[in-house]
């Protein structure tokens, strides 16, 4: 595969220049394209996403901007990569209007094209089920670190391309995984169906299900 041959619309800076609970689900059967330093194009689609926006207390720009999670604050279609457990990468998009603080978390992907690129960097042994399932893999397998974040998605030449092709999966909407804070919050979207999806994990340290003070706005 070339640039060339890739189907679909490149997704533009208006795109996601809209809140956060709108670019999560409509970028769930998304395209998402890398091409290694060899020249290697690789292509996904996007299965599972979280929003997370300055007001929401897990978000990493809830207490204000830090020179890590700047990226957060925009422009949209900018990415915000950071590590967790001192371990995983993690791929988040800037979206919103410019200088407020919205991103959605890339959690999982159905690898399409590019298997063995995939394959070699998460390791010979890896099942095409977990290739890109949870983020942590899925920076990994497209070979995505602290280095591309404030990369700007929507310019020639990004790190990682994101593209509309026109697919529109049946989507569910829950909990979101393993955060501790609005852990009841409904931010999280996936591909009804889908065995590319992440496994969902409550955070053991969230408070109980159902509790007032963990209720997303509006509910």
């Amino acid at each position: 595969m070339s640039e060339a041959d890739a189907a679909g619309t490149r997704l533009s800076r208006a795109w996601f220049a809209r809140h956060a609970l709108e670019v999560a689900p409509a970028l769930v059967g998304v395209l998402l394209e890398r091409r290694t330093p060899e020249g290697t194009w690789v292509r996904a689609r996007i299965v599972e996403t979280e929003a997370y926006t300055g007001d929401d207390p897990s978000c990493h720009a809830h207490r204000g901007r830090t020179a890590r999670n700047a990226p957060l604050f925009g422009p949209p279609g900018h990415a915000y990569v950071y590590r967790v457990y001192g371990v995983h990468w993690c791929l988040n998009v800037a979206t919103g209007p410019d200088g407020e603080a919205q991103g959605v978390l890339l959690r999982a992907a159905e690898p399409l094209e590019g298997l063995e690129v995939l394959r070699a960097q998460r390791g010979a042994r890896t099942r095409d089920r977990d290739l890109l399932r949870g983020p942590g893999r899925l920076t990994q397998a497209l070979a995505v670190d602290g280095d591309h974040t404030a990369a700007d998605l929507c310019a020639d030449d990004p790190p990682v391309v994101l593209r509309d092709d026109g697919a529109r999966p049946a989507i569910v909407r829950g909990p979101r995984v393993g955060v501790s804070r609005a852990a009841d919050w409904p931010w999280r979207f996936h591909a009804e169906g889908s065995r590319f999806v992440s496994r969902y994990a409550r955070s053991p340290h969230a408070p109980p299900p159902g509790t007032d003070r963990d209720r997303a706005p509006g509910q």
